[in-house]
Protein backbone atom coordinates (compact mmCIF):
# COMPACT_ATOMS: atom_id res chain seq x y z
CA UNK A 1 0.00 0.00 0.00
CA UNK A 2 0.82 3.46 -0.82
CA UNK A 3 1.50 6.08 2.00
CA UNK A 4 -0.92 8.52 3.00
CA UNK A 5 0.39 11.98 2.12
CA UNK A 6 1.62 14.35 4.66
CA UNK A 7 -0.65 17.68 4.73
CA UNK A 8 1.66 20.24 6.11
CA UNK A 9 1.03 24.22 6.80
CA UNK A 10 4.49 24.63 5.61
CA UNK A 11 3.41 27.94 3.05
CA UNK A 12 0.24 28.81 4.53
CA UNK A 13 -0.14 31.68 7.22
CA UNK A 14 -1.24 30.22 10.07
CA UNK A 15 -1.60 33.61 12.22
CA UNK A 16 -4.95 33.78 11.68
CA UNK A 17 -8.25 31.98 10.93
CA UNK A 18 -10.04 34.37 9.24
CA UNK A 19 -13.76 32.72 9.60
CA UNK A 20 -13.53 32.31 13.43
CA UNK A 21 -11.30 35.87 13.88
CA UNK A 22 -13.52 38.13 16.38
CA UNK A 23 -13.19 41.57 17.59
CA UNK A 24 -12.67 41.80 21.61
CA UNK A 25 -11.53 45.24 22.25
CA UNK A 26 -11.87 49.05 21.38
CA UNK A 27 -8.98 51.10 22.79
CA UNK A 28 -7.63 54.74 22.09
CA UNK A 29 -4.19 56.37 23.12
CA UNK A 30 -4.96 60.38 22.93
CA UNK A 31 -1.54 61.86 21.26
CA UNK A 32 -0.29 65.51 20.47
CA UNK A 33 1.44 67.53 17.68
CA UNK A 34 1.39 64.53 15.13
CA UNK A 35 1.37 67.05 13.53
CA UNK A 36 -1.86 67.99 15.85
CA UNK A 37 -3.99 66.32 17.98
CA UNK A 38 -5.17 62.73 17.16
CA UNK A 39 -6.55 59.16 18.72
CA UNK A 40 -5.29 56.60 17.99
CA UNK A 41 -7.46 53.48 17.69
CA UNK A 42 -6.51 49.71 18.73
CA UNK A 43 -8.97 47.01 18.22
CA UNK A 44 -7.90 43.41 19.59
CA UNK A 45 -9.04 40.37 18.20
CA UNK A 46 -9.42 36.90 20.12
CA UNK A 47 -6.62 35.59 17.91
CA UNK A 48 -3.85 38.46 18.94
CA UNK A 49 -4.19 40.22 15.91
CA UNK A 50 -4.64 43.62 16.33
CA UNK A 51 -5.43 46.48 13.96
CA UNK A 52 -5.03 50.29 14.17
CA UNK A 53 -6.55 53.21 13.08
CA UNK A 54 -6.99 56.96 13.69
CA UNK A 55 -9.28 59.46 14.32
CA UNK A 56 -9.36 62.58 12.50
CA UNK A 57 -7.12 65.25 13.92
CA UNK A 58 -8.78 67.72 16.57
CA UNK A 59 -11.45 65.19 16.96
CA UNK A 60 -13.14 63.66 19.80
CA UNK A 61 -11.83 59.67 20.82
CA UNK A 62 -15.58 59.59 22.19
CA UNK A 63 -16.67 59.39 18.11
CA UNK A 64 -14.93 56.39 18.16
CA UNK A 65 -15.34 54.71 21.94
CA UNK A 66 -19.28 55.07 21.08
CA UNK A 67 -19.00 52.13 18.87
CA UNK A 68 -17.62 49.58 20.64
CA UNK A 69 -20.48 47.72 22.34
CA UNK A 70 -21.29 47.85 18.20
CA UNK A 71 -18.23 46.35 17.31
CA UNK A 72 -17.19 43.56 20.02
CA UNK A 73 -17.99 39.57 18.52
CA UNK A 74 -18.09 40.73 14.99
CA UNK A 75 -15.69 39.03 12.97
CA UNK A 76 -12.91 42.28 11.42
CA UNK A 77 -13.01 40.84 8.01
CA UNK A 78 -16.23 42.06 7.21
CA UNK A 79 -15.53 45.30 6.51
CA UNK A 80 -18.27 46.55 4.65
CA UNK A 81 -21.13 44.34 6.86
CA UNK A 82 -19.82 46.35 10.14
CA UNK A 83 -19.40 50.00 8.06
CA UNK A 84 -23.08 49.54 7.24
CA UNK A 85 -23.98 49.03 10.77
CA UNK A 86 -21.85 51.69 12.09
CA UNK A 87 -21.87 54.42 9.58
CA UNK A 88 -25.06 56.45 11.19
CA UNK A 89 -23.00 57.32 14.04
CA UNK A 90 -21.17 59.53 11.77
CA UNK A 91 -21.58 62.73 10.07
CA UNK A 92 -20.31 65.46 8.60
CA UNK A 93 -16.63 67.36 9.92
CA UNK A 94 -15.35 65.41 12.98
CA UNK A 95 -18.02 63.69 13.75
CA UNK A 96 -16.59 61.20 10.78
CA UNK A 97 -13.97 60.75 12.61
CA UNK A 98 -14.94 57.54 14.68
CA UNK A 99 -16.60 55.51 12.08
CA UNK A 100 -13.74 56.45 9.57
CA UNK A 101 -10.52 55.79 11.88
CA UNK A 102 -12.14 52.46 13.02
CA UNK A 103 -13.09 51.24 9.32
CA UNK A 104 -9.21 52.55 9.20
CA UNK A 105 -8.65 50.19 11.71
CA UNK A 106 -10.81 47.41 10.00
CA UNK A 107 -9.04 46.93 6.93
CA UNK A 108 -5.55 46.89 8.77
CA UNK A 109 -6.80 43.76 10.55
CA UNK A 110 -8.75 42.05 7.60
CA UNK A 111 -5.55 43.07 5.40
CA UNK A 112 -3.31 41.07 8.46
CA UNK A 113 -5.84 38.02 8.75
CA UNK A 114 -6.10 37.22 5.34
CA UNK A 115 -2.15 38.20 4.68
CA UNK A 116 -2.45 40.93 2.56
CA UNK A 117 -2.00 44.80 1.75
CA UNK A 118 -4.73 46.66 2.55
CA UNK A 119 -5.18 47.86 -1.00
CA UNK A 120 -5.90 44.61 -2.36
CA UNK A 121 -8.93 44.73 -0.27
CA UNK A 122 -10.08 47.25 -2.37
CA UNK A 123 -9.52 46.15 -5.78
CA UNK A 124 -5.29 46.20 -6.52
CA UNK A 125 -2.86 49.22 -7.04
CA UNK A 126 -2.46 51.52 -10.16
CA UNK A 127 1.12 53.00 -8.94
CA UNK A 128 3.92 51.85 -6.97
CA UNK A 129 3.87 55.12 -5.35
CA UNK A 130 1.99 58.31 -4.35
CA UNK A 131 3.10 62.12 -4.59
CA UNK A 132 2.74 63.64 -1.45
CA UNK A 133 1.81 67.54 -1.45
CA UNK A 134 3.60 69.57 1.56
CA UNK A 135 1.13 72.16 3.24
CA UNK A 136 2.86 74.71 4.58
CA UNK A 137 2.10 77.35 7.47
CA UNK A 138 1.97 80.85 6.00
CA UNK A 139 4.14 83.77 6.93
CA UNK A 140 2.99 87.31 6.38
CA UNK A 141 6.21 88.37 4.13
CA UNK A 142 5.49 86.71 0.66
CA UNK A 143 9.54 86.38 0.65
CA UNK A 144 9.79 84.72 3.87
CA UNK A 145 6.85 82.31 2.33
CA UNK A 146 8.29 81.94 -0.97
CA UNK A 147 11.83 80.48 1.20
CA UNK A 148 9.94 78.48 3.68
CA UNK A 149 8.18 76.67 0.24
CA UNK A 150 11.50 76.24 -1.49
CA UNK A 151 12.95 74.51 1.55
CA UNK A 152 10.07 71.62 0.24
CA UNK A 153 10.91 71.61 -2.68
CA UNK A 154 14.58 71.41 -2.22
CA UNK A 155 13.31 68.27 -0.06
CA UNK A 156 12.08 66.80 -3.32
CA UNK A 157 8.28 67.98 -2.55
CA UNK A 158 6.77 67.98 -6.70
CA UNK A 159 3.45 69.97 -5.05
CA UNK A 160 3.33 72.91 -2.42
CA UNK A 161 0.40 74.22 -0.98
CA UNK A 162 -0.07 77.80 0.88
CA UNK A 163 -2.90 80.21 2.89
CA UNK A 164 -3.87 83.13 0.58
CA UNK A 165 -6.82 84.50 1.88
CA UNK A 166 -7.88 87.73 4.20
CA UNK A 167 -5.54 86.88 7.04
CA UNK A 168 -3.05 88.64 5.16
CA UNK A 169 -5.26 91.90 4.76
CA UNK A 170 -6.85 92.76 8.30
CA UNK A 171 -3.64 95.11 9.37
CA UNK A 172 -3.48 97.03 5.55
CA UNK A 173 -5.37 99.71 5.38
CA UNK A 174 -7.81 99.49 3.11
CA UNK A 175 -8.03 96.22 1.96
CA UNK A 176 -11.11 95.02 3.42
CA UNK A 177 -14.40 95.68 4.50
CA UNK A 178 -15.96 94.22 7.74
CA UNK A 179 -18.64 94.93 10.47
CA UNK A 180 -17.37 95.49 14.41
CA UNK A 181 -15.78 92.19 15.66
CA UNK A 182 -15.73 90.17 11.87
CA UNK A 183 -11.84 89.36 12.78
CA UNK A 184 -12.47 87.34 15.78
CA UNK A 185 -16.25 85.61 14.66
CA UNK A 186 -14.90 81.98 13.48
CA UNK A 187 -18.61 80.60 13.44
CA UNK A 188 -20.85 82.92 11.72
CA UNK A 189 -20.94 81.08 7.60
CA UNK A 190 -19.02 82.92 4.94
CA UNK A 191 -22.11 84.57 2.93
CA UNK A 192 -23.26 85.97 6.45
CA UNK A 193 -20.60 87.87 7.47
CA UNK A 194 -20.49 90.76 5.78
CA UNK A 195 -16.93 90.85 5.05
CA UNK A 196 -15.33 92.12 1.39
CA UNK A 197 -12.49 92.61 0.18
CA UNK A 198 -11.97 95.73 -1.86
CA UNK A 199 -9.38 95.95 -5.31
CA UNK A 200 -6.65 97.18 -3.14
CA UNK A 201 -6.88 94.36 -1.29
CA UNK A 202 -7.14 91.77 -4.41
CA UNK A 203 -4.03 93.57 -5.75
CA UNK A 204 -2.11 92.66 -2.36
CA UNK A 205 -3.08 89.06 -2.52
CA UNK A 206 -1.91 89.01 -6.07
CA UNK A 207 1.19 90.42 -5.09
CA UNK A 208 2.02 88.07 -2.51
CA UNK A 209 1.01 85.25 -4.85
CA UNK A 210 3.54 86.47 -7.47
CA UNK A 211 6.17 87.22 -5.40
CA UNK A 212 6.10 83.11 -3.73
CA UNK A 213 5.67 82.09 -7.32
CA UNK A 214 9.05 84.20 -8.49
CA UNK A 215 10.58 81.99 -5.58
CA UNK A 216 9.41 78.90 -5.89
CA UNK A 217 9.16 78.71 -9.58
CA UNK A 218 6.79 77.89 -12.53
CA UNK A 219 8.03 74.05 -12.41
CA UNK A 220 6.43 72.94 -9.64
CA UNK A 221 2.51 72.34 -8.23
CA UNK A 222 1.36 75.29 -5.99
CA UNK A 223 -2.23 75.43 -4.48
CA UNK A 224 -3.94 78.06 -2.52
CA UNK A 225 -6.15 77.10 0.97
CA UNK A 226 -7.75 79.76 3.55
CA UNK A 227 -9.27 82.21 1.65
CA UNK A 228 -11.11 83.46 5.15
CA UNK A 229 -15.09 83.55 5.55
CA UNK A 230 -15.83 85.81 2.86
CA UNK A 231 -19.16 85.81 0.41
CA UNK A 232 -18.81 84.73 -3.59
CA UNK A 233 -18.08 87.84 -5.18
CA UNK A 234 -15.53 88.56 -3.49
CA UNK A 235 -14.16 85.02 -3.95
CA UNK A 236 -14.81 85.47 -7.56
CA UNK A 237 -12.34 88.43 -7.87
CA UNK A 238 -9.83 86.63 -6.00
CA UNK A 239 -9.85 83.54 -8.32
CA UNK A 240 -9.72 85.76 -11.12
CA UNK A 241 -6.70 87.49 -9.84
CA UNK A 242 -4.91 84.65 -9.43
CA UNK A 243 -5.42 83.19 -12.66
CA UNK A 244 -2.29 84.12 -14.22
CA UNK A 245 0.10 81.83 -11.71
CA UNK A 246 -1.47 78.84 -12.75
CA UNK A 247 -2.44 77.33 -9.40
CA UNK A 248 -2.80 73.67 -8.76
CA UNK A 249 -6.61 74.80 -7.26
CA UNK A 250 -8.05 77.20 -4.93
CA UNK A 251 -9.79 75.19 -1.95
CA UNK A 252 -12.65 75.91 0.17
CA UNK A 253 -13.16 79.46 -0.64
CA UNK A 254 -17.15 78.49 0.60
CA UNK A 255 -18.88 76.23 2.71
CA UNK A 256 -19.05 72.97 0.71
CA UNK A 257 -22.57 72.63 1.49
CA UNK A 258 -23.44 75.22 -1.07
CA UNK A 259 -23.20 73.20 -4.38
CA UNK A 260 -24.71 76.33 -6.23
CA UNK A 261 -22.42 78.96 -5.53
CA UNK A 262 -19.71 76.58 -6.08
CA UNK A 263 -20.91 76.12 -9.43
CA UNK A 264 -20.82 79.76 -10.38
CA UNK A 265 -17.51 80.14 -8.69
CA UNK A 266 -16.08 77.31 -10.84
CA UNK A 267 -17.80 78.83 -14.23
CA UNK A 268 -16.53 82.14 -13.03
CA UNK A 269 -12.61 81.53 -12.47
CA UNK A 270 -10.16 79.53 -14.97
CA UNK A 271 -8.50 78.48 -11.79
CA UNK A 272 -9.43 74.42 -10.56
CA UNK A 273 -11.44 74.53 -7.74
CA UNK A 274 -11.42 72.56 -4.73
CA UNK A 275 -13.66 71.66 -1.93
CA UNK A 276 -14.48 68.18 0.36
CA UNK A 277 -12.42 67.51 3.67
CA UNK A 278 -15.46 68.19 5.90
CA UNK A 279 -17.93 66.28 3.77
CA UNK A 280 -18.73 62.59 5.09
CA UNK A 281 -19.73 59.86 2.84
CA UNK A 282 -20.08 59.28 -0.97
CA UNK A 283 -23.55 60.53 -0.74
CA UNK A 284 -22.71 64.17 0.78
CA UNK A 285 -20.22 64.71 -2.29
CA UNK A 286 -22.99 63.35 -4.99
CA UNK A 287 -24.54 67.13 -5.19
CA UNK A 288 -21.53 68.37 -5.66
CA UNK A 289 -20.36 66.50 -7.94
CA UNK A 290 -23.20 66.10 -10.38
CA UNK A 291 -23.66 69.81 -11.13
CA UNK A 292 -20.42 70.28 -12.18
CA UNK A 293 -19.38 72.58 -9.35
CA UNK A 294 -15.85 71.46 -8.61
CA UNK A 295 -12.42 70.70 -10.36
CA UNK A 296 -11.01 68.49 -7.98
CA UNK A 297 -12.67 66.13 -5.26
CA UNK A 298 -10.79 66.79 -1.94
CA UNK A 299 -12.22 63.87 0.62
CA UNK A 300 -10.13 63.61 4.10
CA UNK A 301 -10.35 59.86 4.32
CA UNK A 302 -10.92 60.58 8.31
CA UNK A 303 -13.78 62.07 7.26
CA UNK A 304 -15.25 60.51 4.59
CA UNK A 305 -15.24 56.99 5.68
CA UNK A 306 -11.92 55.17 5.92
CA UNK A 307 -10.76 53.65 2.67
CA UNK A 308 -13.50 51.83 1.03
CA UNK A 309 -15.77 54.45 0.94
CA UNK A 310 -13.39 56.85 -0.02
CA UNK A 311 -12.50 54.63 -2.93
CA UNK A 312 -16.32 54.35 -3.47
CA UNK A 313 -16.32 58.67 -3.92
CA UNK A 314 -12.75 58.34 -6.06
CA UNK A 315 -14.28 56.16 -8.63
CA UNK A 316 -17.42 58.11 -8.71
CA UNK A 317 -16.07 61.57 -9.28
CA UNK A 318 -13.68 59.62 -12.09
CA UNK A 319 -16.76 59.17 -14.13
CA UNK A 320 -17.79 62.64 -13.95
CA UNK A 321 -13.69 63.99 -15.14
CA UNK A 322 -13.29 64.70 -11.50
CA UNK A 323 -9.54 64.10 -10.13
CA UNK A 324 -9.54 63.78 -6.11
CA UNK A 325 -6.65 64.51 -4.15
CA UNK A 326 -6.71 63.79 -0.30
CA UNK A 327 -6.83 66.26 2.40
CA UNK A 328 -5.26 64.98 5.38
CA UNK A 329 -3.45 65.91 8.84
CA UNK A 330 -2.27 62.65 10.81
CA UNK A 331 0.30 60.82 11.87
CA UNK A 332 1.75 57.85 9.34
CA UNK A 333 -1.01 55.45 10.86
CA UNK A 334 -3.91 57.61 9.04
CA UNK A 335 -1.25 58.50 6.30
CA UNK A 336 -0.84 54.39 5.54
CA UNK A 337 -4.52 54.21 5.23
CA UNK A 338 -4.36 57.00 2.58
CA UNK A 339 -1.53 55.25 0.44
CA UNK A 340 -3.45 52.36 0.45
CA UNK A 341 -6.17 54.07 -0.95
CA UNK A 342 -4.59 56.42 -3.05
CA UNK A 343 -2.79 53.31 -4.23
CA UNK A 344 -6.31 51.41 -5.28
CA UNK A 345 -8.06 54.90 -7.08
CA UNK A 346 -6.85 55.73 -10.52
CA UNK A 347 -8.14 59.22 -10.42
CA UNK A 348 -5.46 60.32 -7.38
CA UNK A 349 -3.33 63.41 -7.72
CA UNK A 350 -1.41 64.06 -4.37
CA UNK A 351 -1.79 62.90 -0.96
CA UNK A 352 -1.52 66.09 1.72
CA UNK A 353 1.60 65.71 4.33
CA UNK A 354 1.21 68.39 7.12
CA UNK A 355 4.20 67.45 9.21
CA UNK A 356 7.20 68.69 7.03
CA UNK A 357 8.42 70.21 10.66
CA UNK A 358 7.81 66.90 13.01
CA UNK A 359 10.90 65.72 12.81
CA UNK A 360 10.13 62.22 14.77
CA UNK A 361 7.25 61.78 12.54
CA UNK A 362 8.05 58.79 10.31
CA UNK A 363 9.45 57.14 14.13
CA UNK A 364 6.14 56.44 15.40
CA UNK A 365 5.85 53.46 13.55
CA UNK A 366 8.12 50.55 12.46
CA UNK A 367 8.97 48.57 9.49
CA UNK A 368 8.56 51.71 6.88
CA UNK A 369 11.35 53.35 5.48
CA UNK A 370 13.00 56.20 7.16
CA UNK A 371 12.04 58.95 6.29
CA UNK A 372 8.63 57.49 5.11
CA UNK A 373 8.37 60.29 2.35
CA UNK A 374 10.84 60.45 0.05
CA UNK A 375 11.76 62.40 -2.47
CA UNK A 376 8.39 63.45 -2.00
CA UNK A 377 6.63 59.68 -2.37
CA UNK A 378 5.35 57.02 -0.34
CA UNK A 379 6.29 54.02 -2.03
CA UNK A 380 3.33 51.27 -1.27
CA UNK A 381 3.82 48.76 1.16
CA UNK A 382 3.19 45.31 0.13
CA UNK A 383 3.03 44.11 3.58
CA UNK A 384 -0.23 43.32 4.94
CA UNK A 385 -3.04 45.46 6.25
CA UNK A 386 -1.70 49.47 6.57
CA UNK A 387 1.75 48.29 6.05
CA UNK A 388 3.72 48.84 8.98
CA UNK A 389 4.75 45.98 11.62
CA UNK A 390 3.59 48.14 14.77
CA UNK A 391 3.52 51.30 16.57
CA UNK A 392 6.66 53.24 18.71
CA UNK A 393 5.16 52.89 22.05
CA UNK A 394 7.75 54.68 23.61
CA UNK A 395 7.65 57.25 21.57
CA UNK A 396 3.60 57.73 21.39
CA UNK A 397 3.84 57.78 25.12
CA UNK A 398 6.14 60.68 25.05
CA UNK A 399 3.47 62.38 22.83
CA UNK A 400 0.26 62.25 24.61
CA UNK A 401 -2.33 64.94 25.41
CA UNK A 402 -1.33 66.55 28.11
CA UNK A 403 -5.29 67.24 28.35
CA UNK A 404 -6.27 63.65 28.49
CA UNK A 405 -2.87 61.86 28.59
CA UNK A 406 -4.84 58.60 27.85
CA UNK A 407 -2.45 55.41 26.37
CA UNK A 408 -4.85 52.14 25.33
CA UNK A 409 -6.54 52.23 28.88
CA UNK A 410 -9.48 49.62 29.28
CA UNK A 411 -12.96 51.05 28.14
CA UNK A 412 -14.95 48.63 29.82
CA UNK A 413 -17.52 51.62 31.08
CA UNK A 414 -18.38 51.68 27.37
CA UNK A 415 -19.76 48.19 26.85
CA UNK A 416 -22.42 48.55 27.91
CA UNK A 417 -23.92 51.31 25.57
CA UNK A 418 -26.53 50.56 23.59
CA UNK A 419 -29.80 52.27 21.98
CA UNK A 420 -32.09 51.29 19.57
CA UNK A 421 -30.23 51.77 16.52
CA UNK A 422 -32.16 50.79 13.43
CA UNK A 423 -33.17 53.80 11.19
CA UNK A 424 -37.03 52.39 9.99
CA UNK A 425 -39.81 50.80 12.14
Amino acid sequence: MSETPVVTEEHVATASRPSDLRITDLRVANVTGVPFRSSIIRIDTNQGLVGYGEVRDQASATYALMLKSRLVGENPCNVDKIFRKIKQFGFHGRQGGGVSGVEMALMDLAGKAYGVPAYALIGGRFRDEIRCYADTPSLPDPHAMGARLLDRKQRGFTMLKMDVGIDLLWDVPGALIAPPGARADLTTMHPFTGIQITAKGVDHLASYVDVVRSVVGYDIALAADHFGHIALDSCIRIGRALEEFTLAWIEDLIPWQLTDQWRQLTAAVAVPTCTGEDIYLLDGFRPLLDAGAIRVVHPDPATAGGIAETKRLGDYAQERGVAMALHLAASPIATMACVHLAAATENFLALEHHAAEVEFWSDLVTDLPRPLIQNGHITVPDTPGLGFGDIDEELLRRHLDPRDPVFFAETTHWDGETSHDRLWS
